[in-house]
């Protein structure tokens, strides 16, 4: 079987499917905007996407979509018969599939459907009572039209959570499945004899006071001056608590602030927390896990938006959660049951669940286990890996177009 996978960068959320089915025999190619370190066995073609031809600021996202669409017909339609793929797997959102079906109209079509923008009851207007602005419900609508498109034209499609359907309009929810991207949970588990070294030699483990957090970018989206406000209120109360954070200094899914700063160069500053607050800008994955096998209490907090991988891998690691009260969360932390919860934007809240946590972390054994155990009953990543490809061969055996279209009802 030929797959041949379209995504901006590298191969993003389909990592593990890509190994899967490289380790399964499959021929596959990665058509993307950024080539990852090659991969044995993964042929990957680049894409440049041409310059910005609007002025409009509503326009262009979608701009960037048509061409970023424009860029990968081209390859598809110079691919030699002998390269043509049974199926096409492909993120939906940045415009890579848009003219996918114009280019090779009789190849089925997956999609990979991470986010729908809206602008009440998201990311945008959450904690805020002014609400969105006329112009930016505009510009949403725009960013979102590619994607429709996109919709309109795909066999099939499927996105990793509950709360991730919800955000897509209800017309089109019916033909959308809910699988997600899957987690390692032989790699990802709880080891209680784990050792964290630290920059400067130390070693941590799980008798120490080790409170984490861990984005991608320290930024408000992942609560990351909320979390600060509040290690400084936990420093207070737990003098042997100490705070690993880990995350870059970019803008994140936010905006960046006005003055230019970092986000953690500010908070920083404001908390006073000295020595006892560790950043490390990245970690490998072998690394991090190990930072989740010895945390105390991992805090992950988010507005409304897409789950982190991270929230889960801690989950299957036995971290003891302290998460944020929002619907992305409360999809896989049911508060006391499987970790704890506190409000976004109460840094006293939080504070005061993060000396819970470390106060009674013998009774939070239970607490530890049932996160694991959740990770294990709804996200494994074999049984994941499964159900998408079990979507692709059903594509695959699509005779032509017209039954391709019938997968549909399969799919989701």
């Amino acid at each position: 079987m030929r797959v041949l996978f379209v995504h901006r960068s590298g191969s993003g959320q389909f990592a593990h499917l890509i190994g899967r089915l490289l380790g399964e025999g499959a021929e596959v190619t990665l058509v993307t905007e950024h080539v990852e370190t090659q991969r044995p066995g993964l042929r990957q073609i680049p894409y440049a996407v041409s310059g910005s031809v609007t002025a409009s600021p509503n326009l262009a996202a979608t701009d960037y979509h048509v061409r970023t669409g424009e860029a990968v017909a081209a390859i598809l339609k110079r691919l030699h018969r002998d390269e043509r793929p049974d199926v096409i797997v492909g993120h939906t959102g940045w415009g890579g599939l848009l003219f996918a079906k114009d280019a090779l109209p009789d190849t089925p079509v997956l999609g990979y459907c991470e986010y729908y923008y809206n602008g009440q009851n998201s990311d945008l207007d959450f904690g805020s009572d002014a609400g969105v602005s006329d112009s930016e419900l505009m510009r949403l609508r725009m960013r979102n039209a590619a994607q429709l498109l996109t919709l309109q034209a795909v066999d099939a499609a499927y996105t990793p959570t509950r709360w991730q359907h919800r955000q897509y309009p209800q017309s089109i929810r019916d033909r959308i499945a809910i699988c997600h991207d899957g987690i390692d949970t032989r790699l990802c588990r709880p080891d209680p004899e784990a050792v964290f070294v630290l920059p400067d030699g130390q070693s941590l483990r799980r008798s120490d006071e080790v409170v984490t957090f861990v984005a991608r970018d320290l930024d408000p989206y992942r609560g990351y001056p909320q979390f600060i406000a509040a290690a400084a209120r936990v420093a207070q109360a737990r003098p042997d608590a100490r705070f690993v954070v880990v995350g870059g200094d970019g803008a994140g899914y936010g905006r960046p602030r006005l003055d230019g700063r970092p986000w953690r160069e500010v908070m920083t500053q404001e908390a006073g927390l000295g020595e006892r607050l560790i950043h490390i800008p990245w970690l490998a994955h072998d690394t991090l896990r190990r930072l989740f096998q010895v945390s105390a209490a991992h805090v992950y907090l988010t507005v409304p938006f897409v789950l982190s991988w991270s929230l889960l891998e801690a989950m299957a690691c036995g971290c003891l959660i302290v998460g944020s009260r929002t619907p992305p969360v409360q999809e896989v932390i049911a508060d006391r049951r499987n970790g704890l919860l506190a409000p976004f934007h109460d840094e006293s809240a939080i504070a005061g669940t993060i000396i819970e946590a470390l106060e009674r972390q013998g009774e939070a054994e239970g607490l530890r286990r049932a996160a694991r155990a959740t990770v294990q009953a709804r996200f494994e990543l074999e049984t994941c890996l499964d159900r998408q490809i079990g979507f692709i061969e059903r594509l695959a055996a699509q005779s032509d177009h017209h039954a391709a279209q019938a997968a549909w009802v399969d799919v989701a």
